[in-house]
């Protein structure tokens, strides 16, 4: 009998704007097809999301920017592990990256979102409920184009930030070069 694994992974968590969602994923069936979210194209990634649902026990776990700024990015990740690895029934877990957060029976691996099944669906699970939510967003605060850069800091996301400054839906904790005061 094969081990049960949860894999773990999240999207999210370098943006300026929007919330940080952490997946955990115990797939039950065989979806073909599963890779890291960032490897496949965005209606790939919806059409896997839905099978994944389907064939799978799962965990959404979301940071909004005010816990992020008040909380740190780290403490979010730490908090989202342990919750999802107390609601989720697994003999291991395995979480995509380089560090556990001091969080014992937590397994990590650098790519795993590409290697390992259940990791690619947490992955898929992550990546689309954070696109979902941030395009939502972008109907509420247009003048930020979010759907175009889904909250990261790309070049045209700073110009808006300095056009209309910052908003509600913004981590504030997050020092952008480009945003910060000068003398000159």
């Amino acid at each position: 009998m094969p081990i049960k694994l949860c894999g773990i992974d999240e999207a999210g968590r370098g943006p300026l704007a929007g919330d940080l969602v952490m997946a955990g994923c115990i797939l039950h069936e065989e979806i073909a097809g599963l890779n890291d979210s960032k490897k496949l194209t965005p209606k790939k990634r919806e059409l896997l999301f839905e099978e994944i649902v389907q064939k799978s026990s799962y965990r959404l776990v979301t940071f909004t920017p005010q816990q992020i700024d008040t909380l740190g990015i780290a403490t979010c990740l730490k908090r989202g592990l342990e919750d999802i690895m107390h609601n989720l029934d697994a003999q291991e877990y395995l979480f995509d990256g380089n560090t556990a957060f001091g969080i014992k029976n937590l397994q990590t691996m650098v790519q795993a979102d590409g290697k390992i099944a259940a990791v690619s669906a947490a992955s898929i699970l992550a990546k689309v409920t954070h696109d979902r939510d941030i395009v939502a967003l972008a109907k509420h605060y247009p003048q930020y184009e979010l759907q175009k850069h889904k909250g990261y800091g790309t070049k045209r996301h700073i110009e808006l930030i300095k056009q209309h400054g910052y908003s509600e839906i913004h981590r504030k904790s997050y020092k952008i070069k480009a945003l910060e005061p000068t003398l000159f």
